[in-house]
């Protein structure tokens, strides 16, 4: 099993939720998060007045699959996520972490391991 973790632009997140519907992945947990990496911020201003903003908005998607819904997971991510025109895609598109995962537990009815995801 693993924990794949995607922050993503938000106006990509329904083209992502549809490219995981696509590859049959219905499980997902999103979160809005802010951050900066290759980006650095942009200027926006306020009453006039230039301000540097470097924490940017983001959304943060968690997904556990079993290890053969890793490589589609994946893909659609970068499917649904990648912005732009050809193969490659911009800076600022975001990061997809995959971790293992030990365990998982239903709460409803304690069913443990691959059936509880």
């Amino acid at each position: 099993m693993k924990w794949i973790i995607a922050i993503i632009q938000p106006y990509r997140l329904e083209a992502v939720k549809q490219a995981l519907i696509d590859v049959e992945v219905f499980r997902l947990t999103v979160s809005d998060v802010q951050g900066y990496g290759r980006q650095k911020g942009h200027t926006e201003y306020f009453r006039g007045q230039p301000m540097q903003v470097n924490l940017i908005r983001k959304v943060r998607l968690d997904i556990a699959v079993n290890d053969n819904f890793v490589k589609p997971t994946i893909d659609a991510i970068l499917k649904g996520a990648r912005t732009g025109t050809g193969p490659k895609g911009n800076v600022g598109d975001g990061k997809i972490f995959v971790l293992p995962l030990e365990n998982v537990v239903r709460i409803s009815d304690g069913t443990m391991g691959g059936e509880a995801i």
